[in-house]
């Protein structure tokens, strides 16, 4: 136990240096271009909302290493999920990005259709592909399909340790693989998703009395928007208190911070072996996730700061520096890692590559983003429109994001709305064909827009007798004081 205790305050007292090592990488000016094919690290967390990290303008959570990223490499501002037909958005958030292929064409679970796989596509091309990640809510055949597939533990007793865990993992395959070939690294440990547990020497350096609420903070969703009891609007009360709501912030940086400090350890390996000048680090998430945003708490909703919106950043030889405001599926990575690598895209892969915006050669590659959930939720947004339809209830709301980036102000019902509400409900249409999304945009008996918190508590009280991992998941937390 002693030992134990030394060896977490080292990692903690090493931050600061790690981060200190990192700012010096970002002040490095870019290579004019790769002197041979690079790796390709790609970091992909669970649960990773659009605003955590440091450098892209959130002063309250720390995360040093991917700062450093931002600065020496291109972050992405509109990066999203297509959406999910199921609550675990990262089932088809993953399936969608190891096979290229957009919500309504993926393969079931089991394999069945026409598909490409990722891992394949590099192997193909000369890489050696190696996965550490969560088993679970992902696609299992595109995970094996790599050279080398480990499964990181998702049991809630271990969460603490998952981002350590990884990292050891990525690292020992870094200082031992074999041969020369470049290498395809997907890291996708179980974190920031709950239970949302580290380390006490990173959960204790949040107060959740110095965390703000989000901009759009409400105790309630205004309407029912389809999926009100789903798992993740459960793990706490009705009404949403700042306080409640401060307090699940305050562990979810704490963890995203945690994490934050392992990828720097895994950085610090790649520069003592002399890879990391030749390495393309992408970092991103699965999902989004509403932490109090407009009365939610989970990933199954369409706002901005909710459930399909999720942070990119790209670094690395041949990368651009910089922000982009491109519009970009997750599942555009599939083709993009392709080209960054020389592999060839298999032609089963409809997704788009955006390799020519991190060579600075364009500025876009699509106009437009449709996002959708289940039959319940619908959306589509452009430079400056966003539509969100509840097909189920007959409800519309229209928000202009350039002025109103939060979406606090639905312009729907206002009289001198009406021709956009055409216009973008035409787009949304648009998008629907051609994605095959075949759900209906109207109900003729559409279902009452209220909804009770009574519905929650009793969803809440039935979740309890049957899931008995929660109270693993307590006892997690109990061990890591703060």
């Amino acid at each position: 136990m002693r030992r134990e205790k030394r060896e977490s305050r080292r990692r903690f007292l090493t931050t600061m240096g790690l981060a200190g090592a990192s700012l010096a990488l970002s002040r490095r000016p870019a290579a004019a271009g790769p002197a041979k094919r690079p790796n390709l690290l790609f970091i992909f967390a669970d649960d990773m909302r659009a605003d955590c990290i440091g450098a892209l303008g959130n002063p309250h959570i720390k995360t040093p290493n991917l700062d450093a990223l931002v600065r020496r490499g291109m972050a992405f501002s509109r990066v999203y999920c297509m959406g999910a037909m199921v609550g675990a958005v990262c089932t088809p958030s993953r399936t969608m990005l190891l096979t290229g292929r957009s919500l309504f064409h993926i393969p079931a679970q089991d394999g069945r259709g026409e598909y490409a796989l990722l891992a394949k596509a590099l192997s193909a091309g000369g890489y050696d592909t190696f996965h550490l990640g969560k088993r679970g809510n992902s696609f299992v055949l595109g995970m094996e399909a790599f050279d080398k597939c480990l499964y990181a533990s998702t049991d809630a007793a271990e969460r603490a340790e998952s981002s350590q865990k990884t990292a050891d993992g990525v690292i020992e395959f870094l200082r031992n693989r074999p041969g020369e070939k470049p290498f395809f690294v997907y890291m996708a440990p179980p974190v920031p998703h709950d239970p949302r547990v580290a380390p006490k020497e990173f959960m204790n350096q949040y107060d959740p009395e110095k965390i703000p609420t989000p901009v759009s903070f409400l105790p309630y969703h205004p309407f029912d928007n389809g999926d009100m009891v789903v798992r993740d609007e459960l793990l706490a009360p009705h009404p949403r208190t700042p306080e409640i709501i401060r307090r699940h912030l305050a562990d979810y940086y704490g963890c995203v911070t945690c994490f934050d400090y392992h990828i720097g350890r895994i950085l610090a390996v790649l520069k003592e072996s002399g890879q990391l000048d030749n390495t393309i680090i992408v970092f991103t998430g699965d999902n989004g996730l509403s932490l109090g945003d407009h009365g939610l708490l989970g990933k199954q909703n369409l706002y901005e700061f909710g459930g399909m919106h999720v942070p990119l950043v790209i670094a690395g030889p041949g990368i651009s520096h910089g922000r982009s405001d491109a519009f970009v599926y997750l599942f555009d990575l599939f083709p993009t890692f392709c080209e960054l690598t020389g592999s060839p895209v298999p032609v089963l892969v409809e997704s788009k590559s955006f390799a020519p915006i991190l060579a600075g050669k364009t500025t876009q590659v699509r106009d437009h983003i449709f996002t959708a959930y289940k039959n319940v939720q619908r959306a589509v947004r452009d430079n400056r429109w966003k539509l969100i339809r509840y097909p189920q209830i007959n409800r519309t709301q229209l928000f202009d994001l350039q002025n109103d980036p939060h979406e606090l102000n639905n312009l729907a019902d206002k009289p001198d709305s009406a021709d956009k509400i055409k216009e973008m409900t035409a787009l949304l249409a648009t998008a629907q064909k051609e994605c095959d999304d075949t759900c209906p945009l109207t109900s003729d008996n559409p279902q009452d827009p209220a909804w009770s918190p009574d519905q929650a508590k009793s969803a809440r009280e039935t979740l309890a007798k049957k899931t008995p991992k929660a109270g693993k998941a307590k006892k997690a937390k109990k061990e890591t004081p703060r």
